[in-house]
């Protein structure tokens, strides 16, 4: 997703889902007063305002298998209502951007990439932020601004459909797919050019455009949406993913789906986070919640549902293989660069 892009259409009100409820927005010198308290009754004057407030409103790319799960956790625990809109990454962003420029503040908390949340930060949409759990989370995590907080990662492996591939067929390398065999049996997600800055950063930059020119000459099929194309992995349609969230497969393999993953090397990892509106109507709770989701108990419940947490105290077992994070930061700098690349060599169906 190109930031500067979604300026552009700052315009563009109408983005056609179902609308939250307006609320009164507090400013963001209040906003700020409760996102930055570190007073001993931190907690608890935390937790009674946020039930005084009574909910919040949560934008998130996360999908609905594992952010409903999440929200009513925390409903359970604290008893304050969380509204929960889901969509794409770039139409999260879209949307919050859309409405702080109109003044129509109705979002507390923004949960998605951490590039497109650098993004929001930039455009001081977002606010900083304290947590005690922030401590928790390692340093590619946590920038200096403190806009956002990473909660969890999401890493690029490969896909695949059990039933059309055997695990043994995959090769140890990306560069591997360029077998002629692959031919037709690849697919790509249509914005993952964030994927193509991590080979660049990790084999250099001649190399991995020679290997990418050489893999879209093998025409793979390109889809938009990173749940929907694992879906159709599942489902056959496309038989091997190469940019596939492992934590989408995971969540499909564990409701009895014919699909699981091999972290083909160099494995990608990209941090995703939370952050606070700056103007947000309910800061109590929005801060309230994003304690939750960096604690351990929030993190443990991410790693239950097959998510990958950020945190030290709730490491997933599951990741037993090298991998390189991406920079959020370095990637909103050069983006302009990876984006253009990425569209000279990729057709969107």
């Amino acid at each position: 997703m190109r930031w500067k892009d979604s300026i552009i259409l700052l315009q563009a009100l109408a983005l056609g889902a179902a609308c939250v409820p307006l609320a009164s927005a507090q400013s963001p010198e209040k906003n700020q007063s409760v996102y930055l308290y570190r007073g001993a009754d931190r907690a608890q004057r935390l937790a009674e305002r946020a039930r005084e407030e009574g909910m919040l409103v949560v934008y998130t790319s996360l999908a609905t298998s594992e952010s409903v799960p999440l929200a009513q956790a925390f409903e359970k625990k604290y008893r304050v209502k969380v509204q929960l809109w889901r969509s794409l990454s770039d139409q999260v962003v879209r949307r919050a951007l859309n409405e702080a420029k109109a003044r129509r503040h109705s979002v507390d908390v923004v949960e998605t990439n951490a590039p497109e949340l650098e993004a929001l930060a930039r455009e001081r949409v977002l606010a900083q932020f304290f947590s005690s759990h922030i401590a928790d989370i390692p340093s590619w995590g946590v920038p200096l601004h403190r806009m956002w907080v990473s909660d969890r990662v999401d890493f690029f492996v490969v896909a695949f459909n059990t039933a059309k591939v055997r695990r043994e067929e995959l090769p140890a390398t990306y560069e591997g797919f360029l077998d002629p065999k692959w031919t037709g049996r690849i697919g790509l997600e249509a914005t993952d050019q964030e994927w193509l800055a991590g080979l660049a950063k990790h084999w250099g930059e001649k190399r991995a455009l020679d290997f990418f020119r050489g893999l879209v000459a093998m025409k793979p099929d390109v889809r938009k949406g990173h749940v929907l194309l694992s879906e159709m992995v599942a489902a056959g349609e496309v038989p091997v993913s190469l940019t596939n969230y492992a934590s989408n497969a995971d969540s499909m393999k564990r409701r009895g789906k014919p699909i699981d993953w091999k972290p083909v090397e160099p494995v990608i990892g990209r941090p995703q986070a939370i952050g606070l509106a700056a103007s947000a109507p309910h800061p109590n709770a929005a801060l309230l919640f994003a304690d939750f989701v960096l604690s351990p108990e929030g993190q443990r419940l991410f790693s239950s549902m097959g998510r990958y947490p950020s945190s030290r105290k709730a490491e997933s077992v599951r990741v037993a293989f090298p991998y390189l994070m991406l920079d959020p930061i370095a990637l909103i700098d050069e983006d302009e660069k990876w984006l253009k690349l990425w569209n000279e060599l990729v057709a969107v169906k």
